[in-house]
C-alpha cells in the first residue's frame, strides 16, 4: 500500500473523518481539500447493501448531470450510413463501423464511451476482451446501444455519466470538478443521490444505503448523512 502524502495526513487530521457531515459542508471540505496542482475530480461514493454476485442486485445505468462533468468526454461510434452522419454532427470523436472494430482489436482505445448501433453490436461483440474490462461495451441498459446515436452523442457530451454496482455494491460516481462552485457539486451530488435511491433492485433486503461519502482525486474520503442528503433534495 503507498504511504499517504504529507498534504493528504493533514487534510485528514482537519476534520473528523468518522463524523457524517450535512452534504453542503463535505462539499466544502472536499473543495478544501482539493490542493493539487491539477484540476481534481470530485467523486461520490456509495455503500449500498447489495450483493452483486445476484444479477437482479447489480445496479447499471446512467445518470444526466446537470451541471455537467467538467471534463472533455471523447465519444466513440459504431454506426455506417445516416447513423454515422448524425454521429458526427452531434459531436462524436471516432467513427467507424468495421474499421473502428479493427481499429480497437490492434489496440486503439483513446476514447472515454463506445455507442453503437443495434445492427453493428454483431461485430462490435467481438471486442469484449478489450471493451469490457475497461466497462466500455456498448450495452441498451445505459443507452449506449441505440439507433438515435446522436441524441447519445449528445447527451454524453453534455454530461450523462455511466454508474455500475463494482464487486462489493458499491457504486462510484463523478459529480464534477474541484473547480466547480460548490452549489454546481452539490447539485450534480443530489440528483446522483436520487437516482441510486431510485435505482434500488426490488430483490434488496435489508439496508439499502448503508453508507454515502465523498472525496477529490487525492484527498480523503468525507462522510455524509444520506438522512440528511434526502433532506436537501426536498
Amino acid at each position: 500500500m503507498a504511504k499517504a502524502s504529507k498534504k493528504y495526513n493533514e487534510a485528514v487530521s482537519q476534520y473528523d473523518h468518522e463524523r457524517l457531515h450535512e452534504a453542503p459542508e463535505a462539499i466544502a471540505l472536499v473543495k478544501r481539500f482539493a490542493s493539487k496542482r491539477f484540476d481534481e475530480t470530485i467523486d461520490a461514493a456509495f455503500r449500498l447493501g447489495l450483493d452483486p454476485r445476484k444479477a437482479d442486485q447489480m445496479l447499471r445505468g446512467t445518470v444526466s448531470l446537470p451541471q455537467g462533468t467538467g471534463k472533455t468526454v471523447r465519444v466513440a461510434v459504431f454506426a455506417a450510413g445516416d447513423a454515422a452522419r448524425d454521429a458526427q454532427e452531434a459531436g462524436a470523436d471516432i467513427i467507424g463501423a468495421e474499421d473502428l472494430v479493427a481499429k480497437i482489436e490492434a489496440g486503439f482505445l483513446d476514447f472515454d464511451i463506445a455507442i453503437a448501433t443495434p445492427d453493428l453490436m454483431g461485430q462490435v461483440g467481438k471486442l469484449g476482451r478489450s471493451l469490457g474490462p475497461r466497462g466500455l461495451m456498448p450495452n441498451p441498459k445505459t443507452g449506449t446501444v441505440t439507433t438515435d446515436v446522436g441524441k447519445a452523442v449528445s447527451e454524453f457530451k453534455a454530461g450523462k455519466v455511466e454508474y455500475r454496482t463494482d464487486r462489493y455494491g458499491n457504486v462510484h460516481v463523478p459529480i464534477g470538478k474541484a473547480s466547480f462552485e460548490a452549489a454546481a457539486l452539490l447539485e450534480n451530488y443530489q440528483v446522483v443521490f436520487a437516482e441510486v435511491q431510485r435505482a434500488k433492485p426490488a430483490s434488496a433486503k435489508g439496508r439499502y444505503l448503508k453508507g454515502v461519502s465523498i472525496s477529490s482525486t487525492m484527498g480523503p474520503g468525507v462522510k455524509i448523512d444520506p438522512s440528511r442528503s434526502a433532506d436537501s433534495l426536498d
